[in-house]
């Protein structure tokens, strides 16, 4: 069965055939079933174990009260299907690029995941908080560096030329040794 799934930010009518004709001659009439996403409702798919189903999730039609719920039935999804690592990152990317929390609603987010039952399969699933961790502990790696060498007495164009630190960092961090 032929099926077109559209994704528009906005509420529109789409149709459900494509039609090749002439003027004089209708050619061929293509039928297909058309699911707009904008116009489904998210809490009839949370039961699903679809990996699809929890990626379009993400573009559904949901309040923006209800981002963060729609975030955490999304994690309850794949915490459920038991997706293989890659498998999982792929579905989070696509969901996160479409519904992004901002500040204040990643950290109710997580305040809520706090009490869930799942929380400990949720904290490790494949998503963009592994993405922050691993920035932040480069970012403590090129620190600590940056110490170790300033302890051994390393130029200031050294370190900064090695640990890609700029020069404000690197004045925070001596301050810091003082």
């Amino acid at each position: 069965m032929p099926i077109a799934v559209l994704s528009y930010d906005e509420e529109r009518y789409e149709q459900d055939y494509y039609t090749m004709e002439f003027p004089f001659f209708k050619m061929l009439t293509f039928n297909f079933y058309t699911i707009e996403l904008q116009k489904e409702n998210w809490r009839e798919y949370i039961e699903s174990d679809n990996p699809v189903a929890a990626a379009l999730l993400s573009k559904m039609n949901y309040t923006d009260e209800e981002r963060v719920q729609v975030r955490i039935e999304f994690l309850r999804m794949m915490t459920r299907m038991e997706l293989d690592p890659a498998r999982a990152r792929l579905i989070n990317g696509i969901f996160e690029q479409y519904l992004k929390l901002t500040k204040q609603e990643e950290e109710q987010l997580m305040e809520e995941i706090k009490q869930m039952e799942e929380a400990e399969e949720i904290l490790h699933l494949p998503n963009s908080w592994e993405e922050k961790g691993i920035e932040k502990g480069k970012l403590v790696e090129k620190r600590n560096n940056a110490i170790e060498m300033l302890k051994n007495g390393a130029s200031d164009s050294f370190i900064m030329k090695v640990t890609k630190l700029d020069k404000e960092e690197l004045e925070e961090l001596k301050e810091e040794l003082d």
